[in-house]
């Protein structure tokens, strides 16, 4: 079997995108989709993302994680898949489609996306941890030297312990720089490793701090290990609207894999 392929990165965080308007990719095929994930024997990516053609939007997104199982949203993903819509000509700078979580608005500028995430209505806030929901599950701890954490080791100990058990979270580690900055390393479900950036991860991050009063503007500049990004959002009574992520999306290059 040949698939035609198309290889993006958002910050570092990478991902393999195949046109399925046509829906010739068998998308039921989890052994597939981890093969092509994987960084020795595929492609190598921290997901695979169908774009699919909607009756209410631009395109339907379809996310996969690593390991072939289908999941939650992606924003880097999201943001990539957007530039690769672009790409195809189905949008020029704004674009709208359906994910997961529901319908997402975006632009698209010199490289540049901005996407609009879910609104956000609760933050749990626990002694040593938050928890909250950007389209996907996220626990947000503040640590000290960040850069020198073992992000892999204590990540997948939370990303399956109590609370969240079998269904598990995606972990994300935050040190504050000032009061519209943070440094985030992210460990994800799915990849089962840390990843150099996750969009709904610092996303999370960035309202949770915010909610802590750990930063104190609604624009929140983030580093993480493959780049920077930015998140900004309106709070409204205790719901965080007009949530969007900011940052660059790339083109790696296209090929064409036998398998």
């Amino acid at each position: 079997m040949k698939i035609h392929f198309y290889k993006y990165q958002g910050t570092g965080n990478d991902f393999v995108m195949i046109d399925n308007r046509n829906l010739h990719f068998p998308k039921d095929d989890i052994q597939l989709i981890n093969k092509l994930c994987d960084r020795r024997f595929g492609v190598g990516a921290d997901g695979l993302i169908l774009l699919e053609n909607a009756d209410d939007a631009d395109f339907n997104m379809v996310y996969f994680n690593a390991d072939g199982t289908e999941s939650t949203m992606c924003g880097n993903g999201g943001r990539c898949l957007v530039a690769f819509a672009n790409q195809l000509n189905i949008i020029d700078s704004k674009a709208t489609f359906n994910a997961v979580d529901g319908l997402h608005q975006a632009t698209f500028n010199d490289g540049i996306v901005s996407l609009q995430m879910i609104d956000v209505n609760k933050v749990e806030t626990h002694e040593n941890y938050f928890f909250l929901d950007t389209g996907s599950p996220h626990h947000v701890e503040m640590v000290n030297g960040i850069e020198q954490f073992d992000v892999k080791t204590i990540g997948a100990k939370i990303r399956n312990g109590a609370p969240y058990f079998e269904e598990g979270t995606n972990v994300n580690f935050v040190e504050a720089i000032n009061d519209n900055s943070i440094k985030v390393r992210t460990y994800e479900r799915g990849v089962e490793d840390e990843t150099f950036s996750c969009g709904t991860g610092v996303t999370a991050a960035a309202i949770a701090t915010f909610d802590a009063g750990i930063t104190k503007e609604n624009n929140i500049d983030i580093e993480a290990l493959g780049g920077k990004l930015s998140v900004s959002f309106e709070k409204e009574n205790d719901t965080y609207k007009n949530v969007f992520l900011t940052g660059p999306a790339t083109f790696v290059f296209q090929a064409t894999i036998e398998i």
